[in-house]
């Protein structure tokens, strides 16, 4: 067992990934208070001073990959010229968007909007026509194409150096592979690379779970006639981290694509039931509104800085969500570039960017047009029930409010479950492909090493459960955690370019 360790375990990362989740878990739980207070300085020091930064290397990803994708370099495969998909496009595409939104998507769907409407952004007037398409379209902004982009850049810089240039290791460091010469100082870069992409795991899955777990719990207490409590939030970490764990131990082909596969094809069937049976014409003609206001004003959305008012809406907002997603793309880049052998660099970008942003603004548009439709004819008075209890109180309330409410609930409840359960699995894979010696292509980390990372990383969530204000913690730490991450990228696009072949055969 021990030989079996040692061959199969990179142990300078492994050991190491172990210690940074016990450091980061155990002081919020001993010093929440003093935690909170350091990170939320780096927090607002960061927003501050680099704010801009976050948004010129948005624009900058999203120029390079469309670059790319449209590009002579979007012809390269991921593999050999004759390599067929391992996965077929619903189970890949289902996989891929799993990894990507998380439960985090049906939380803020659903709710995003009620933050707007009374404090619009871009100085429109609350109440106003401009106000409430801002209100109703700026979270699809976030949700869209380059949020994907984001996710997409460590994706592609991976899966190139690992299927064409031959990186023996699945690890956010093959994006960097061949950046330096040098054996020893190659290694001692790819160790601090991995070491953040650790730190970063963990400040993004804190925030994805500790929002969603307020809400999956307020939605069962209600739909059994309960009282949400403290040991209901860990049982459902505990249901999760039990769901995600089988599905971890039964791999790829067997767990996790089954997983995913089920859950998009609920959450459509979910989605259709709120569209048939609830406000029909409204959701269609604000849904196909809002999406066209976005589309119109995707650049003006994108280099808002709010200069002169600094009303703190771009800080709060759009940089936080443009530095999760970079906490969160080491997480799934190594996990797309594992199921998406014999896709093109076309296809891998192209699929991400389009069926990413589809289905999240469906989401967006079912979930937070009905949400906006019944608070607006007093029929759930949502934006009140945020202000006076909680926004998971406020969610379960909608989903009550549709028809066979309990059950719609308990529906809600397992879809977010499940959501949670997917989206853990890429980052339980995640770290056990980067605490693996070396992974050939097609090969899959060892089954005790993938179920001892998915029970592991619900350490997290209960410490952020367990402490008062664990959810603002970690909103702020994904904001320092994802710092480097936004300098590695730089470093991935100059890797990139650096090893791009000159002349691709037959051209």
């Amino acid at each position: 067992m021990e030989n079996n360790f040692k061959r199969s375990i990179d142990t300078a990362i492994f050991i190491p990934a172990a210690l940074i989740l016990l450091a980061v878990s155990v002081p919020i739980l001993v010093w929440p208070e003093m935690a909170g207070q350091q990170i939320a300085g780096m927090y607002d020091w960061i927003t501050e001073n680099l704010g801009l930064l976050y948004q010129w290397g948005v624009i900058g990803a999203l120029l390079f990959l469309s670059w790319v994708a449209f590009g002579r370099h979007g012809s390269i495969r991921l593999g050999s010229d004759s390599q067929k998909p391992e996965f077929g496009n619903y189970a890949w595409i289902s996989m891929l968007f799993c990894a990507g939104v998380g439960a985090g998507l049906i939380y803020w769907a659903t709710i995003e909007w009620s933050h707007y409407i009374e404090h619009p952004p871009m100085d429109a007037v609350p109440g106003s026509e401009e106000g409430r398409l801002l209100a109703v379209s700026y979270g699809m902004f976030h949700w869209g194409p380059l949020a994907w982009a984001i996710y997409a850049l460590p994706t592609v810089a991976i899966s190139y150096q690992y299927y064409v240039r031959g990186a023996s290791s699945l690890r956010l460091s093959t994006g960097c592979h061949g950046l330096i010469s040098h054996p020893g100082r190659a290694k001692l870069l790819a160790r601090i690379i991995d070491s953040l992409f650790v730190i970063s795991l963990l400040a993004g899955a804190g925030t994805s779970i500790g929002l969603s777990i307020p809400m999956i719990s307020a939605s069962i207490a209600d739909s059994v006639g309960a009282t949400r409590s403290l040991t209901m939030d860990i049982a459902v970490v505990c249901t999760c981290i039990g769901l995600l764990s089988i599905a971890a131990y039964s791999g790829l082909s067997k767990g996790i694509s089954k997983l995913a596969s089920f859950n998009v094809g609920l959450a459509f069937v979910f989605l259709m039931f709120i569209l048939l049976t609830g406000p029909t014409k409204f959701i269609l003609r604000q849904g196909t509104e809002s999406l066209g206001f976005m589309l119109q004003n995707s650049l003006r959305m994108l280099t808002y800085t709010d200069a002169v008012k600094r009303s703190g809406f771009v800080e709060n907002w759009t940089i936080f969500y443009w530095a999760w997603w970079i906490a969160y793309g080491p997480i799934v880049g190594i996990f797309v570039t594992r199921i998406s052998r014999g896709r093109t660099l076309r296809d891998l970008i192209l699929g991400m960017a389009v069926f990413g942003s589809l289905g999240a603004w469906i989401f967006y548009i079912i979930l937070g047009n009905y949400a906006y439709y019944v608070d607006m004819h007093h029929l759930v008075p949502v934006r009140q029930i945020v202000h006076d209890a909680s926004t998971g109180q406020a969610i379960s309330a909608v989903m009550g409010s549709l028809p066979f409410g309990n059950v719609m609930r308990g529906v809600f409840a397992l879809i977010a479950i499940i959501f949670i359960a997917a989206t853990y699995n890429s980052k339980a894979y995640a770290l056990a492909a980067c605490t693996s010696v070396e992974l050939s292509v097609g090969e899959d980390p060892s089954r005790w090493n993938r179920v001892f990372w998915a029970v592991a990383l619900g350490l997290l969530p209960i410490a952020l459960i367990l402490v008062n204000g664990g959810i603002k913690i970690a909103m702020s730490a994904v904001l320092v955690a994802s710092l480097p991450l936004l300098f590695l990228s730089g470093m991935m696009v100059y890797n990139l370019l650096k090893t791009f072949p000159q002349k691709l055969p037959g051209a």
